[in-house]
């Protein structure tokens, strides 16, 4: 087993940006910065400001990445997507709600303290008005202006999501081979705004960490010319090289971060090359530390202990 902790951002020097207006039909617009590497961010960014609004996420359309039209973002790195720009993006959200809440004070004539939104819907007690209905008065009918807001976020804090990662192995003495059975995962990232894609983060993450672990390297040659430099030659884990793997989400609540949100991202890839190797060293007493811990390195190990002891291979 291995325990591991990461951060979330760089304190004091990350920043991310969100811009967000309303539509006339009620729909929403969300400038992002921050770039969705197929972690799903885009996604879980959206749930951040559907919740903060009070709509269901179908209703924002996110624009991300192109730096043309989209608000300034540190960059995908550093664990930093959710909880940063995250937070960029519920401080938005709430500047676009409150303007909403003041629209339909105006048309209902009421405080908006005592207004509430449901599932796109300004209740009062005088009555109740839609979002394309609050959109299309603050477009076209009195005191015209278009609801709209753009917030930043620096964080001043790198809460670090935790975790504990497991391996079982099974090691071929006669040949090096090292065989991964099953890899059980929990992890504590906050409050998950997104379960599913948490979990998937989680396994791709433990996934690529195997691959490094057992078969990934860069050979050269004595002159720097890489000499495995397709797929024929570098070697990663597929879906049929897979173990049993389980991931287990433990929830927290961060209280500096979206919905008490921390970083997903990268903990879990530092996690299996630890894991593994205690692994081996648990099944037949060597202890690697350089990986790729391939079969010619297991089985060097395994010859140079025996020979230490007196016995053969």
């Amino acid at each position: 087993m291995v325990i591991l902790m990461q951060g979330s951002s760089i304190p004091e020097v990350d920043m991310g940006s969100a811009y967000m207006k309303m539509n006339d039909d009620g729909s929403f617009n969300l400038h992002i910065g921050a770039t969705d590497l197929g972690t799903g961010s885009d996604t879980v960014l959206a749930q951040i400001a559907a919740e903060t609004i009070g709509i269901s996420v179908d209703k924002i359309i996110v624009y991300s990445s192109d730096t043309d039209f989209t608000p300034f973002d540190v960059g995908a790195y550093a664990s930093s997507t959710t909880y940063l720009s995250g937070m960029a993006v519920l401080k938005v959200a709430e500047k676009v709600r409150e303007q909403i809440l003041m629209v339909a004070g105006e048309m209902l004539g009421e405080s908006k303290e005592n207004l509430k939104i449901e599932e796109g819907i300004v209740y009062g007690s005088k009555g109740k008005v839609t979002f394309e209905e609050i959109a299309l008065y603050s477009l076209y009918q009195k005191n015209q202006f278009q609801i709209q807001a753009t917030s930043s976020s620096i964080s001043h804090k790198s809460p670090p999501p935790f975790s504990a990662h497991f391996a079982e192995v099974e090691v071929d003495t006669y040949t090096g081979k090292v065989k991964v059975l099953k890899y059980v995962s929990a992890t504590d990232c906050g409050t998950a705004i997104n379960p599913k894609l948490a979990e998937g983060q989680i396994e791709g993450a433990v996934i690529n960490g195997i691959g490094y672990a057992l078969c990934e390297e860069y050979i050269f040659d004595d002159k720097g010319r890489m000499l495995n430099p397709t797929l024929a030659f570098y070697k990663i884990y597929g879906t049929r090289d897979l173990p049993e793997i389980k991931t287990i989400l433990v929830p927290t609540y961060e209280e500096t971060g979206p919905y008490g949100a921390k970083s997903v991202s990268e903990i879990c890839i530092n996690g299996p090359a630890p894991a593994i190797s205690n692994a081996i060293y648990n099944a037949c007493g060597i202890r690697l530390r350089k990986t790729p811990f391939t079969s010619e390195r297991v089985y060097k190990a395994l010859k140079e202990k025996n020979e230490k002891m007196g016995g053969k291979i």
